[in-house]
């Protein structure tokens, strides 16, 4: 299979990238900035793509749109840390393009490169959850994933004639540069809980809300 991972170079999506090379896809890591584990993963790279900067999106995503693509894992994300004292529009307005307008934009731009009977995954956060926030704080991510929730349950209506799913998928606490190395899983075993979801993703279920490890998460 083809397989197409935005957020590449480190934390999840590295880890997916070499969950994928170890089952024996082709994989095609997409990011800003690459890394020197990523370019030793043996994948495609695809790097100097800022999702921030929707204009220039269709020409560094060239290469991938003679693709046939099996699965698009927008997994690339952003985490401020903004408080009802201490906040800054510019920050949330950023998490807001790359969290919730990226992933629009690329599986817009190579939505014409998607098998019929592909997948769709976005990386979301239970952070965006209204029914889950017992804890207030964090306007910018916890908006911004809300916004990615609601823009995959309608990409899940809208590609369901090209009988593509959508997952919309909470990888868990995970131990990332993003949270500073804390959490309960690793990435590795995050990464294996996502690809079991992928694997179960069709038409179906398209478009829920779920845990990595399978629990259904309220919007």
């Amino acid at each position: 299979m083809n397989i197409v991972i935005t957020g590449a170079n480190r934390g999840i999506g590295l880890a997916l990238v070499k969950y994928y090379k170890a089952q024996g896809h082709t994989v095609y890591g997409i990011c800003r900035n690459s890394s020197d584990e990523l370019r030793q993963c043996g994948c495609n790279v695809i790097a100097g793509v800022d999702l921030s900067r929707p204009e220039l999106l269709n020409e560094k995503l060239a290469p991938l749109k003679e693709l046939s693509i099996d699965i698009l894992i927008n997994n690339a994300g952003v985490l401020g840390r903004e408080s009802l004292n201490d906040w800054d529009p510019n920050t949330i307005d950023y998490q807001f393009r790359i969290n919730a307008l990226g992933p629009l934009l690329v599986t817009q731009v190579l939505r014409n490169s998607l098998n019929e009977g592909g997948k769709v995954c976005l990386i979301s956060s239970r952070m965006g959850s209204m029914g889950d926030n017992g804890s207030g704080g964090y306007y910018g991510y916890r908006m911004s994933k809300a916004a990615l929730n609601a823009m995959g349950v309608s990409l899940a209506h809208d590609l369901r004639a090209q009988n593509i799913a959508v997952g919309i998928l909470h990888p868990g606490f995970v131990q990332t540069e993003m949270v500073n190395g804390n959490g309960d899983i690793s990435a590795d075993t995050a990464a294996e809980r996502l690809a079991a979801r992928i694997e179960e993703l069709n038409l179906e279920n398209s478009g829920q809300f779920k845990h990595s490890n399978g629990d259904s998460l309220p919007w």
